[in-house]
């Protein structure tokens, strides 16, 4: 969880950067990312899914809460993870064909402001 691959640190571009990175990091010709999939496989596990609700909790929620503290308090940031994760699992470890099929730039621009909704006030 140390390296950021979707989260970034500008809280103005916050919305726009994870949708872009999130589209780019889900096309079928990108790379797996196995900490995502350890997560997934790991999950079931109470002990691992204990470590897993941990690790996100001081990793990526406290990073959103530095980025944008007005979501301290809120359950903004945890869906906001939510939305990462299921549009993650759906395009690339499912392979939607409606997401894998749709054009990058619209994907980018509806998840953007789908987490202009939950990231901003």
């Amino acid at each position: 969880m140390a390296e950021r691959t979707v989260l970034t640190s500008d809280p103005g571009t916050l919305a726009r950067d994870v949708a872009a990175a999130l589209v780019r990091r889900t096309s079928p010709e990108a790379d797996s990312l196995d900490p995502f999939l350890l997560m997934l496989r790991s999950a079931p596990n109470p002990r691992a899914a204990e470590i897993l609700r941990a690790g996100i909790k001081s990793h990526v929620e406290s990073h959103l809460h530095d980025v944008a503290p007005e979501l301290r308090g809120t359950d903004r940031a945890a869906m906001a993870l939510s939305v990462v994760a299921g549009f993650w699992l759906m395009r690339k470890m499912i392979g939607s064909t409606a997401l894998n099929n749709a054009d990058e730039t619209e994907l980018a621009r509806t998840l953007e402001r789908l987490f202009t909704l939950l990231l901003q006030e």
